[in-house]
């Protein structure tokens, strides 16, 4: 099966997220955005006319992915989803969102939809699961979990063995099943 073909704006935002992971943000301005990318500024400054707005593109794509994954969710199960994506795999996915996040307690770098979008990433799974798990109780400790996992993949924080966490999936999908009303 023949690969999508990546599109000019995705170099752009991908190129965005490697000079994140490398330098931070102190480290991006257009000119390195568009060398990384391999376009040139003018081409950049077609898809982003700020650097702001790079910023707002990257939140985007972000809160777009995380969209996808709790509509996944839904059909599959919040908490086994939530887990899941909650371990980052990606070293760069990571990077790349650890900088927005820093940017959200920065002086400026985001707007207030990119703001939003990067807070989506926590507000709507916490909707979803206490939406869809009875007990708050538990559905905060699912969603603290979950937050932790993700939080300590981003600062590279040593995580659990893989194990562990489906054995923790296991007894909270449990805790948080639906009580039989018949019982």
């Amino acid at each position: 099966m023949k690969e999508p073909e990546i599109t000019t704006r995705d170099r752009i935002l991908n190129a965005l997220q490697r000079i994140l992971v490398d330098q931070g943000s102190s480290g991006v301005t257009l000119e390195k955005v568009a060398a990384e990318a391999g376009v040139s500024k003018g081409g950049l400054l077609y898809h982003f006319k700020s650097k702001s707005e790079l910023y707002d593109g990257l939140a985007r794509r972000h809160r777009a992915v995380e969209e996808a994954n709790i509509a996944q969710a839904r059909e599959r199960g919040v908490v086994e989803m939530f887990l899941e994506v909650s371990w980052v795999e990606s070293e760069e996915s990571a990077a790349g969102l650890w900088a927005l996040l820093t940017a959200l307690r920065g002086t400026g770098e985001l707007s207030e939809q990119a703001r939003a979008d990067v807070l989506f990433i926590f507000n709507g799974w916490r909707d979803l699961i206490h939406e869809q798990v009875p007990d708050p109780v538990t559905a905060e400790i699912v969603r603290l979990v979950g937050d932790g996992l993700f939080l300590s993949a981003l600062a590279g924080a040593p995580l659990p063995d893989r194990a562990v966490v489906e054995q923790i999936l296991r007894r909270l999908s449990g805790e948080a099943a639906e009580p039989d009303p018949e019982t």
